[in-house]
């Protein structure tokens, strides 16, 4: 995850780092949002499913906006460093990035 969002923040213009050394902003971001995707991304998907497939996966999305959103607040109030993402756009484009170069190293490193 580490690496998939420093690959995230060097492409994308819409995600800063804050914080001195910006290596650890990024390890503290990508702490929260490993944290968040392992314990309540699942259910906060599973709940809004229907409203997703209505919304033709727009509430997907959003939930996807706002754990980024949530994952930068803790990162940057607990630990003053941490990664802040200047919109909803940046973030969609971020979650596909970071989804792209996690499989990659996933499939480099194995399990």
């Amino acid at each position: 995850m580490t690496v998939a969002v420093a690959v995230t923040v060097l492409l994308l213009p819409g995600m800063e780092v804050v914080g001195n050394p910006p290596v650890l902003g990024i390890a503290a971001f990508a702490l929260f949002m490993a944290l968040i995707n392992a314990s309540i991304k699942p259910v906060v998907h599973m709940i809004a499913l229907p409203f997703s497939v209505l919304s033709f996966g727009i509430v997907s999305l959003i939930i996807n906006w706002l754990f980024m959103r949530l994952a930068s607040w803790l990162a940057i109030s607990l630990f003053d460093v941490g990664v802040n993402v200047r919109g909803f756009w940046w973030s969609v484009l971020a979650s596909i990035i970071i989804s792209i170069v996690s499989g990659i190293v996933s499939a480099i490193v194995g399990d």
